[in-house]
C-alpha cells in the first residue's frame, strides 16, 4: 500500500491533548478512548458539548464515546484499512484534497492515487459493513469540518495490519492538510 509520507512517528492522534477541545472534528478509530484515556476521552466529550465538534467513532464494538458521536461506524473486526482508504478515495474524488500542502509537503502523492483504484466503493462497503452513503459522509465531515483531529489506539496499530493502518490514518490527515497546524 502505498502512502502520502514514509515516514512518521508513533503516537495516538495527530495534535496534542490540550488541541483536542479546539478540532472542529475529531475522527476516533481503533480506540476506546474514555476506557484507555479517561482525560482525553473527557476532553473529546467537552469538545463535542461544548464546542460542537463532530465526532465520528470507526470501532467494530459499540462503546462509551458512541453516545457523543455524529456518526457511528461500526465496522466488521480487521476491515479498518479498506474504510479508511474509502474515504480517502471519496476526499480524492469530491476534490477535498489540500492541494497547496499536498504539493509543499509531500511526496508519493502520484502513487497512491493509483492505490485508491482498487477501493471501489461499493465493495468497501460490502468489505466493511457500512454503506456507502456513510462512507462517503464521513470522509466529507472529516475533510470539510477542519481542523480535524485523528485519535487512535491499540485497536489500529497492534493488528496484523498495524503498520498500514497508521499509513491509512496518515493519507488522510495529509490529504486534508491536518497535520503540522493547530487542532
Amino acid at each position: 500500500m502505498a502512502g502520502l509520507a514514509t515516514t512518521f512517528g508513533s503516537g495516538a492522534m495527530t495534535n496534542s491533548i490540550k488541541e483536542i477541545g479546539s478540532a472542529k472534528t475529531i475522527l476516533a478509530v481503533g480506540t476506546n478512548t474514555t476506557s484507555a484515556h479517561p482525560i482525553i476521552g473527557l476532553r473529546v466529550k467537552d469538545a463535542v458539548r461544548e464546542n460542537g465538534a463532530k465526532l465520528i467513532v470507526i470501532n467494530p464494538k459499540e462503546i462509551e464515546l458512541c453516545r457523543h458521536a455524529h456518526l457511528f461506524l461500526q465496522i466488521k473486526p480487521g476491515t479498518d484499512i479498506g474504510l479508511l482508504m474509502g474515504m480517502a478515495k471519496v476526499i480524492v474524488e469530491e476534490n477535498l484534497v489540500d492541494e497547496s500542502f499536498i504539493n509543499t509537503r509531500c511526496s508519493g502523492y502520484i502513487e497512491f492515487l493509483g492505490s485508491l483504484e482498487k477501493f471501489d466503493l461499493v465493495q468497501v462497503s460490502e468489505f466493511t459493513g457500512i454503506s456507502c452513503e456513510e462512507i462517503v459522509e464521513a470522509a466529507k465531515l472529516y475533510a470539510n469540518n477542519g481542523p480535524s483531529a485523528i485519535l487512535y489506539c491499540m485497536g489500529i496499530t497492534q493488528h496484523v495490519h498495524g503498520t498500514n493502518n497508521v499509513f491509512a490514518i496518515s493519507n488522510l490527515a495529509l490529504l486534508t492538510g491536518n497535520l503540522g497546524k493547530p487542532s
